[in-house]
């Protein structure tokens, strides 16, 4: 059940900040709690490189005007840095008395599980209200089938995925590529499909040495000349990709094997129009949970609607691989 414990009025004074790692679509996110705020006459302000800013007071008002031109744009225009100081009392302590010289009694955290732990902290320390918005390209968060930038990272794969096959297939090569997902494999499952891939690692599903072998032997005799196997950064097969790499070669010398990390790009660019629409009624649902009395809830998607989760309950839980997606990739790989 969404908790409900407290009421704004329209007097109030609205704090918003991104946390954690960036993900496209954080600033069309932002754009909307700003307007959604104008729109009900509450004044915003934005809290500049998250939680360490708001120690820092590092704190301006936003108006409709402060986010134009943004809603298409990659990255957070607000920063974000990890504040090993708001770990300590003493470092929130700071926080919520620089909340309180701009009297600020409410707040909307646009980050990961990791920033949702902080924001439940601080308001069950100082009361004062929170509600969080999922944004991480993972999609790893429990309690929405979509967080903010999660579309946008799968078309980023894909279109790299496109390109590497390219080479691939002229060079009749077996490309690993690492995307990210260290505790869940939705990206590498979804863009492993979405691509083609000839197999798909996720630490969801342990496919062990010996399957991956026998099953790049039978894509070998089945005439394929050329393989594309996605791994998420957090598989268990191997310690690390270029160790897997070295494994297969040494194992299957026929196939001249070559690794493609994708990183941090995975985050950047601009979001695809998917993440902007859900950011924006992110941000709208956001400010109307914490005027509707809200609190210590995060807003998620279900069946294209949207919907409240207590935050505890998003930390706490696990996101789920679709075994649907599994079963599909299996049969693909023919």
């Amino acid at each position: 059940m969404a908790t409900k414990n407290t009421s704004l009025t329209l007097f109030h004074k609205i704090g918003v900040l991104t946390s954690g790692g960036d993900a496209p679509g954080m600033n069309a996110a932002l754009r909307s709690v700003v307007r959604s705020c104008a729109y009900y006459k509450t004044p915003c302000f934005g809290i500049r490189r998250g939680y360490q800013g708001m120690i820092e007071n590092d704190i301006k008002p936003l108006g409709p005007r402060s986010v134009n031109n943004i809603i298409n744009k990659g990255g957070t225009i607000l920063k974000s840095a990890r504040s090993n100081e708001f770990r300590t009392k003493e470092g929130r302590q700071k926080a919520y008395e620089n909340l309180q010289k701009n009297g600020i009694d409410a707040l909307i955290i646009i980050g990961g599980d990791g920033s949702f732990t902080g924001g439940l902290i601080f308001q069950q320390e100082f009361d004062v209200p929170v509600i969080g918005i999922p944004g991480t390209i993972d999609n790893d968060i429990y309690g929405t089938s979509h967080t903010i930038g999660y579309d946008t990272a799968l078309n980023t794969v894909v279109g790299a995925v496109d390109k590497i096959r390219d080479t691939a297939i002229s060079h009749n090569r077996l490309f690993f590529v690492e995307v990210m997902g260290r505790d869940a494999g939705h990206i590498a499952l979804n863009t492993g499909i979405g691509a083609g891939a000839e197999e798909i690692l996720i630490p969801e599903e342990d496919m062990g040495l010996d399957r991956l072998l026998d099953s790049l032997k039978r894509s070998k005799k089945s005439g394929k000349l050329s393989s594309i196997v996605m791994v998420a950064e957090g598989d268990k097969i191997g310690k690390n990709v270029f160790e897997l790499a070295e494994y297969i070669e040494e194992n299957l010398p026929y196939y001249e094997v070559r690794v493609s990390v994708l990183g941090h790009m995975q985050r950047g660019g601009a979001p695809t129009c998917f993440d902007r629409v859900l950011a924006s009624r992110m941000g709208l649902k956001a400010v109307e949970a914490l005027r509707d009395g809200f609190s210590k809830n995060m807003i998620g998607i279900a069946d294209g609607k949207m919907i409240l989760t207590p935050l505890e309950k998003a930390i706490k839980g696990k996101s789920k691989i679709d075994m649907e997606l599994v079963r599909l990739s299996e049969i693909m790989r023919l």
